[in-house]
């Protein structure tokens, strides 16, 4: 929190392809395999009632939400797969 964003991999499935807003959450789909992202912060969504985690995606800016996502926290393995440091 106090040192800028991490990165973090997750599994992708196939319906992470047609995000387009909100938090997303595997429901459907097989599994693609593994993708590198990077987190900048977190919230709590209060429609769905799950904590996520914002991200930003390689992809492109017209995909997701400008290029960005919102992922719930530990889906899809994500908070297994967090990498950080500190530079001193």
């Amino acid at each position: 929190m106090a040192h800028g964003p991490v990165s973090a991999a997750f599994t992708v499935y196939e319906d992470f392809l047609t995000y387009s807003g909100g938090v997303y959450y595997h429901q459907t789909g097989a599994s693609l395999g593994g993708h590198a992202i990077k987190i900048y912060g977190w919230g709590y969504d209060v429609a769905s009632g799950m904590n996520y985690w914002m991200c930003m995606n390689s992809w492109n800016n017209t995909w997701g939400v400008n290029g960005g996502f919102w992922i719930e926290m530990g889906n899809c393995g994500i908070n297994n797969e967090v990498n950080a440091g500190l530079i001193f």
